[in-house]
């Protein structure tokens, strides 16, 4: 089978973009992404993407209504398809057996059936889906029990390794692509025709083969392993502030080890996102269905230290308001889990404003990228508050940071954006009420400049001292 048809099931944060960069990188293929939603579709269809991928706008419009497709008939495009990548959510399950730790398969189940139903020739699916080990041999099961005659399919699996911010680069310039598929000969030859589509960019020696199953759960080792990295820096922050050191100097000393290295090395108020919290407990699951439960002791730790930093952090900031934040303003500074991209899952800005809204604070928020409906879509889940009302009345989404900072007691900064940190902070302070307090939980501020204009200062893994006293000289006493 020669590849000239691709079909993409889910236009989400990995399948909208891996196919663009696959369309752009091979003007010869037909790439079309599908999906059940009218909306996303017609948003991927319009100048405002549905997700913000620094370098995805480039990419789409150079090729979408030439080689690049989105679109709602996924029968045809099924039909058409000679690859297609399965790139539905992996949500973690919330009821049943496996509850808040197995991810939850019905999206891909969904999928394997829709591809059986519909296909008429032969198809290589491919789950680029984040799936536990043995997904794939599930997904087989699906389509040889539902084949037509004539009709046979190949699995791949080819997760992907993309972080969300950098995700166009780590497309364009991936330091792997991992494919793996059955050792028998209709096995090898469709991992050959997916490395084949790969070669049109990716050297050939940063292509990796593997079994089946050792590509599935290289993924979730992957994941669990960068976010231990950053689970042990943020314990170390910890002993830094109680002992004095500083766990910017401490990090940068030990990543300069070349056995360690710099990377995911930065403490913070705690990672979020779709994956390491998710491919983690995933993680953890399969260890006690293995019969492992100390291994699967080890890897829940890494979950147990990311949620003690975010409850370390917001008791910091209710500590230092009088141990009291009710009837206070507090200014939210970034929503996103990170920066360049609008992606809110697990975000730790989604813990910090649950627990000054129960602690009875109001809230103003501010993020350049995430949408207004997106924060309270968040924080009116079930599982972040019973009372949608209460949080409507008491949350209020800005447009920029000067409006969003006015008459606030504190700003907790949530998301390192580059733009937070070119603000006019005397600006911001003079509007503020006093004392007015910062806490900078991504260490990306010029803490020493907020202390010479007057803010109370913390932040991770650091012990700062006292503002500086601000002196005020005039002509007219009423503004001394």
């Amino acid at each position: 089978m020669v590849v000239k048809n691709i079909c993409c099931l889910g236009a989400g944060y990995v399948g909208g973009p891996t196919c663009s960069v696959i369309a752009l990188k091979c003007p010869e293929i037909k790439v079309t992404v599908v999906d059940l939603s009218k909306e996303r579709i017609s948003q991927w269809n319009s100048d405002k993407l549905p997700i913000y991928e620094p370098g995805l706008d480039e990419v789409v419009k150079a090729c979408r209504g030439k080689n690049l497709f989105f679109s709602n008939d996924i029968n045809n495009s099924i039909l058409e398809a000679d690859l297609i990548f399965i790139s539905v959510n992996t949500p973690t399950k919330t009821f049943g057996n496996g509850k808040g730790r197995a991810p939850d398969l019905k999206y891909v189940e969904g999928a394997a059936r829709l591809i059986a139903n519909i296909a008429r020739s032969n198809k290589i699916v491919v789950e680029k889906s984040t799936v536990p080990v043995n997904a794939a041999e599930s997904i087989m099961k699906i389509l040889k029990a539902n084949q037509r005659s004539g009709v046979s399919y190949q699995i791949l699996s080819n997760p992907e390794f993309l972080a969300e911010g950098t995700a166009i680069n780590d497309l364009l310039n991936a330091d792997r692509v991992l494919i793996g598929g059955e050792e028998t000969p209709g096995g090898e030859a469709a991992i050959e025709e997916l490395c084949a589509i790969y070669e049109h960019w990716i050297p050939r020696k940063n292509i990796l083969t593997t079994n089946t199953w050792s590509s599935e759960l290289s993924k979730l080792a992957a994941n669990a392993m960068l976010a231990q990295r950053i689970s042990s820096i943020n314990s170390l922050s910890a002993i830094c502030e109680s002992t004095g050191a500083d766990v910017a100097e401490v990090a940068r000393a030990v990543g300069l080890d070349s056995r360690i290295g710099p990377k995911f090395l930065q403490a913070s108020i705690g990672f979020g996102g779709s994956c390491f919290q998710k491919d983690i407990l995933n993680l953890v699951y399969i260890c006690e269905s293995l019969n492992l439960p100390e291994v699967g002791a080890y890897w829940q730790q890494v979950i147990d230290m990311n949620e003690y930093q975010k409850k370390r952090f917001t008791s910091k900031v209710i500590e230092s308001l009088f141990n009291t934040v009710s009837g206070k303003k507090i200014c939210i500074m970034g929503f996103a889990f990170k920066k360049n991209t609008g992606d809110t899952r697990e975000s730790p800005a989604i813990y910090v404003a649950k627990t000054m809204l129960d602690e009875g604070a109001s809230i103003n928020i501010y993020d350049p990228k995430v949408e207004e409906t997106q924060i309270y879509e968040d924080l009116t889940h079930p599982l972040i508050s019973e009372s949608p009302e209460h949080v409507r009345k008491h949350v209020t989404v800005f447009k920029d940071a000067y409006s969003a900072t006015n008459g606030c007691h504190a700003i907790v900064l949530c998301t390192e954006w580059d733009e937070f940190i070119t603000l006019d902070y005397e600006k911001i302070y003079d509007q503020m009420m006093k004392p007015a307090y910062m806490f900078d939980g991504r260490k990306i501020l010029d803490h020493e400049n907020l202390l010479r204009i007057g803010f109370n200062v913390e932040t991770i893994g650091k012990r700062l001292g006292r503002p500086f006293v601000r002196r005020r000289w005039s002509s007219n006493p009423a503004v001394l």
